[in-house]
């Protein structure tokens, strides 16, 4: 047990969240999650299969657009929110037909190994949990002391919708079929009914909370690449809700707002700390899920940044009994991708040949929200490659969550990362 202190300090959460059981199939979710729009013969993934690398690379890509959010001041007057986990999986589907400059820069920008594909349809068996959540859990829902909680749901889906007459290359459809449950569904871009097809997947997967992938698509269109992320899940031990009242939130400028803030006093929970940041972990149901809060650990400011590095502390945490605030909050933030992803090195999206002769990227997009209460966390996101198209475009600790925080949603037996986010202002 670590000795006796006391911290005063905002929450820089970082979400860490792992599985509470093993689905068999990526593209099943819990409540509102269904299965891919085509069959596909996806194979059971190989046991060589490179995880660790991939998790490594993710991480990796989390604290570089993590802190590209931060340098735009994304992070100090906005709350900001997004899937690590999901934009790896869609930018790995298009590394699937990518040659050349293109090839090299997303395996630069991503960190992915030799065997990619293989260790993202791992993946997607170690995360995904396909049991039904119950009304009990997540946001808003009520459980009796001594009620059996249900087991989180994470859902993992991937689209591939094809302009009709278009043939993609043979070994990118097999890739993303066998190892990413993505089978090819024809639609029509020159309509309108493509777009409202792609949105209807979206929302089927993440249980409505996401409706609109794009708000529109380039006729020109012939590919569009989809992955959804859901999840759902209540605390192992929730938050009193007769102990929420209205405190101050110290924001980055020096200013405070009254917000419902979570008190839970002498819990024994995992702890971590940095140089100038530290965390505590609080589970969710079945143990395979935990969010992760981070506060900076001197003066109220910025959210700290939620960084490869402190992804692998959160590994080392010990058992400390701590009092813990948190608030509530509930938001949503989306992201141009393209412009963003050129700062950290992928400028070149022209070189697909696997997918079809002379395609390009014409826009990427990236849609995330999440909501947190007294029961748990229902998150969900959405990355979408659009437009590919064939011309260019008393405790012993007491922490508070009174500031500006972090967070990052991960699988917490291998590391990857789901969701990651700031919350500048939880009003």
């Amino acid at each position: 047990m670590k000795p006796a202190r006391t911290v005063s300090c905002l929450i820089s959460a970082a979400l860490i969240l792992a599985a509470g059981g093993c689905g068999t199939d990526a593209s099943n979710g819990g409540e509102g999650a269904a299965n891919t729009s085509a069959d596909t013969d996806r194979v059971e993934p190989a046991e060589e299969a490179p995880v660790d690398e991939t998790v490594a690379g993710i991480r990796s890509f989390t604290g570089a657009f993590g802190e590209l959010l931060a340098e735009r001041g994304a992070g100090e007057t906005e709350n900001t929110v997004f899937s690590p986990l999901s934009l790896g999986y869609a930018f790995a589907m298009l590394r699937a037909g990518a040659d050349g400059v293109t090839a090299d820069q997303l395996d630069e920008v991503f960190g992915f190994p030799q065997g990619v594909h293989a260790a993202y349809n791992a993946l997607s068996t170690g995360v995904v949990n396909t049991g039904e959540a119950a009304d009990q859990t997540g946001p808003d829902a009520t459980r009796e002391p001594d009620e059996q909680p249900p087991d989180p749901v994470v859902s993992i889906a991937n689209g591939l919708f094809v302009q009709d007459g278009i043939e993609p290359g043979e070994d990118f459809l097999n890739t993303l079929a066998r190892q990413y449950g993505a089978g090819a569904e024809y639609v029509d871009f020159s309509t309108g009914s493509a777009a409202e097809k792609i949105n209807d997947w979206v929302s089927d997967r993440t249980n409505e909370r996401i409706d609109t992938l794009f708000d529109e698509l380039d006729p020109r269109t012939v590919t569009v690449l989809a992955n959804a992320v859901y999840l759902k899940a209540g605390w192992e031990s929730p938050f009193d809700e007769s102990r929420t009242t209205d405190e101050p939130f110290h924001l980055a400028d020096g200013t405070t707002t009254e917000v419902p803030m979570m008190n839970k006093e002498a819990a024994e929970l995992s702890y971590v700390d940095g140089d100038s940041w530290e965390a505590v972990q609080l589970p969710y149901v079945g143990g395979e899920l935990a969010m992760w809060v981070v506060v900076p650990a001197g003066e109220p400011g910025q959210a700290p940044t939620v960084t490869a590095g402190m992804l692998e502390e959160f590994d080392h945490g010990e058992p400390t009994e701590l009092d813990i605030a948190l608030p509530r909050w509930d938001y949503g933030a989306d992201a141009e991708l393209l412009p963003l992803l050129a700062e950290l090195g992928l400028r070149d999206l022209d070189d697909l040949g696997g997918i079809a002769e002379e395609v390009v990227v014409d826009d990427a997009v990236h849609r995330a929200n999440i909501t947190v209460d007294e029961s748990g966390t229902e998150a969900a996101a959405v990355t979408g490659i659009a437009g590919v198209v064939s011309a260019p475009l008393p405790a012993d600790k007491t922490i508070r969550a009174d500031q500006p925080f972090s967070y990052a949603i991960t699988h917490e037996p291998t590391g990857a990362p789901l969701f990651v986010g700031s919350v500048a202002d939880p009003g």
